[in-house]
């Protein structure tokens, strides 16, 4: 029997996979701990990118798919209502009846959808010409706005178009992997492993990790540099200083393919060594030996990830990675270049299809005339419909409804109720929508409380659609069983409102092979050229990168590999920042950082891996890392309950003393919210300061201070529950 190819639905990676049926002549049916069927899931070892490989994650998808379903429409009037079941017809009409209200009272800028990583790339598109398109508002933002903007615009800027430049292959040829601000081996597993299994068979080549954490990664690296947080921009300028005071760059590539570059020398000769190393708290020696690895490498390859993008100073801190390897001419060649390990599945996919507030479709944006008037003549509309004027970000749509200035806010395969910052405002905020749709595969989910319509969304294997790995690898990633009870494609669902608003000419799709076609002629002569990126292509020869057009036929590995870069004069850009520091300095009150991530198991807010009894067990509950330094002097010991608190409100974990963290440091996991544990959500301390550049919010640092406390035994056991409320909260609501 021949196995389905999909793609794993959790990280960037994108690793490829086979699927199975639950029962197969001649086998055991493969069941869960219930006696459920489970379809099989193995690596496919025919896809270039994982190469069979995959982690815990992908290798127990399957057991989620049937529970805790979200099966039909459900409607309420106000939020104190419970639920009731509805038709599609009843739930469209609603959709329509409030879309069309608010534009015709309030405009169509009081209309936002905040999308998700986890669409495909033909949901994403057929979003974009709803909102952007026939709608006329740009407020389509998704939880990539959270994770990879920083990348997305110290791309463009840098290099003048957006895109990763390097390739999975460059983590076996590479001299020097220089990982910062990523724990590639709990976050990016099968990426680590193959540079892993390199590193140590070649002992010539050198790993230099940058972490306030010794992590997973951090314990295999033959340099760790445990930089206080915030101070990132001082590390890269002060290697940048030392190549420079060496003669270890590229004086012909920075002539001839660079601009900027005597203003960024301006800059890196105010980071003389000794002072970068007091105020990034390393010693000077281990400073030196991070710019002699890269120095003497003929091929750097740069990884990083959250810990550079989430900051109020992201984008600075990409573009300042980028200008060492356009000083020392580390891009466009095997092994080397700026590579940005993507969050979600397919937010590169979002990032093609124009799935953020300020781009359009096929590396266009909005502020630009000429990418507005093309899409326009695409898509079959008036001239000037899509408006000129960036949409609201992620945290803007959050103080716009503060303001009261949303009528319909549409939410669909994310969950902001636990992965925004400032938590309790944002929750707050939500309360005040008028009108929310949630589209989602899973119920309950924490947002799904303040949510007056639901709509069941297909989730992983119930449609077929594509996904673009951190690679730029596309791949079809094939449905092999039906919808779960009523449940539609999200795209399904964006084009049947489409079509009901009376854009019919628009939306006319037979299937998603239809909704590509008609991407991908968008891609056409872009820089993320797809157009022979077709299904019959990818059925035929499986995974393709981009850019891959149609004239050629040839996928290419790596970009910038002619040293011409998209900028107007062909060369890329040189940046000049001093750092800033974090946007929420530690003080007196306040006298820690805290800082936040994933482990290996849980995926973003738990909607999937929460359900699924083996990663339970792997990661039962939340904990907060504390150095033994500070558990000394605050009189906490392991285990011992910590209350954490910021200005913005407060959590209780059990504390892991560990040297793991830097003194003055400690570390949440994200990835629990109400549903799953009480009072342990990571996003009610943290702040909503953001990059001015790219719109991300600083989720990976805050003050905080921490205070020991103590519980009954009664207590204790009721904050350690992790599953307290899932099947209590969805049976209360399904029985409404």
């Amino acid at each position: 029997m021949e196995p389905t190819k999909t793609l794993c639905p959790y990280c960037g990676v994108g690793c490829g996979l086979d699927v199975l049926p639950p029962a197969i002549p001649g086998k055991a049916t493969n069941r869960d701990s219930k006696g459920n069927p489970i379809w099989q899931v193995r690596g496919d070892r025919s896809h270039p990118s994982s190469q069979g490989k995959v982690c815990v994650k992908g290798a127990t998808v399957a057991e989620s798919l049937d529970k805790s379903r979200l099966k039909y429409p459900m409607m309420r009037d106000t939020l104190d209502e419970p639920f009731r079941r509805v038709t599609w017809e009843e739930a469209f009409n609603r959709i329509i009846n409030r879309i069309q209200t608010v534009r015709f009272t309030q405009g169509p800028d009081a209309i936002c959808m905040y999308g998700s990583g986890q669409f495909q790339t033909e949901d994403y598109y057929v979003a974009q010409k709803l909102l952007k398109g026939c709608l006329g508002t740009n407020n389509f933002d998704a939880n990539s706005r959270l994770c990879m903007s920083s990348a997305v615009s110290g791309y463009i800027q840098s290099f003048g178009s957006d895109g990763p430049p390097c390739c999975y292959d460059d983590l076996e040829k590479t001299d020097c992997a220089f990982l910062i601000g990523t724990n590639t081996a709990e976050c990016h597993p099968i990426v680590f492993n193959r540079l892993r299994v390199y590193h140590k068979k070649n002992r010539k080549v050198k790993m230099i990790v940058v972490d306030p954490r010794r992590t997973k990664t951090a314990e295999v690296a033959d340099l760790h540099l445990a930089i206080r947080p915030g101070t990132d921009i001082d590390l890269l300028n002060g290697i940048a200083h030392l190549l420079m005071r060496w003669g270890a760059i590229d004086p012909t590539f920075i002539d001839e393919c660079t601009t900027g570059f005597p203003e960024y020398t301006d800059v890196i000769r105010h980071s003389p060594p000794d002072l970068v190393a007091r105020h990034c708290g390393i010693r000077l020696d281990d400073l030196e030996t991070a710019a002699r690895y890269w120095s003497q490498s003929k091929q750097v390859l740069s990884l990083w990830s959250m810990g550079m993008n989430q900051s109020s100073e992201g984008t600075a801190k990409v573009r300042t990675l980028i200008n060492l390897h356009l000083m020392t001419g580390h891009i466009g060649k095997p092994g080397a270049g700026p590579f940005s390990l993507t969050g979600q599945p397919n937010a590169m996919g979002g990032r093609e299809a124009g799935g953020l507030a300020h781009i359009l479709p096929g590396y266009r944006v909005v502020k630009n005339p000429q990418h507005r008037a093309d899409l326009e003549k695409l898509w079959g509309l008036t001239p000037g419909q899509i408006s000129a004027v960036p949409g609201r970000t992620a945290w803007e749509m959050i103080t716009a409804l503060e303001r009261q200035e949303l009528g319909c806010l549409w939410i669909a395969a994310t969950n902001p109720a636990v992965s925004m910052p400032d938590l309790e405002r944002t929750k707050a905020a939500l309360l005040r929508s008028p009108f929310t749709v949630y589209q989602d595969a899973y119920y309950p989910t924490e947002t799904a409380e303040y949510a007056h319509l639901l709509l069941p969304a297909a989730q992983w294997g119930e449609k077929t659609g594509t996904m673009t790995n951190s690679e730029r690898m596309v791949t079809l990633c094939t449905a092999f069983r039906e919808p779960l009870g009523e449940a539609k494609a999200d795209w399904e669902i964006f084009a049947e409102v489409g079509r009901r608003l009376g854009f019919t000419n628009q939306f006319d799709f037979a299937d998603s092979e239809a909704v590509r076609a008609e991407f991908l002629e968008l891609t056409r002569d872009r820089p993320c050229d797809q157009t022979d990126i077709t299904y019959d292509q990818l059925r035929e020869k499986g995974p393709i990168q981009w850019p891959c057009p149609d004239s050629s036929g040839v996928s290419q590995e790596r970009l910038y590999t002619d040293f011409r870069f998209n900028t107007s004069d062909g060369r890329a850009r040189f940046a000049t920042f001093y750092s800033q520091g974090l946007a929420e300095p530690p003080n007196f009150d306040y006298p820690f950082v805290l800082t936040t991530g994933r482990l290996y198991g849980h995926w973003h807010t738990q909607t999937r891996t929460g359900r699924i009894d083996k990663i339970r067990k792997m990661h039962p509950m939340p904990f907060i890392e504390i150095h033994p330094k500070d558990a000394q002097k605050l009189e906490i010991e392991e285990n011992d309950w910590v209350e954490v608190r910021s200005r913005r409100g407060a959590a209780r974990f059990p504390a892991k003393v560990t040297k793991a963290i830097t003194p003055g440091t400690v570390f949440v996991p994200m990835h629990w919210g109400a549903l799953w544990a009480n009072q342990a959500e990571a996003n009610a301390l943290t702040h909503p300061q953001v990059c001015p550049e790219s719109g991300q919010p600083e989720l990976k640092a805050c003050a905080v201070q921490l205070r020991p406390i103590k519980f009954e035994t009664a207590v204790m056991e009721d904050l350690m529950e992790s599953e307290y409320s899932v099947e209590r909260s969805s049976a209360i609501s399904m029985k409404g």
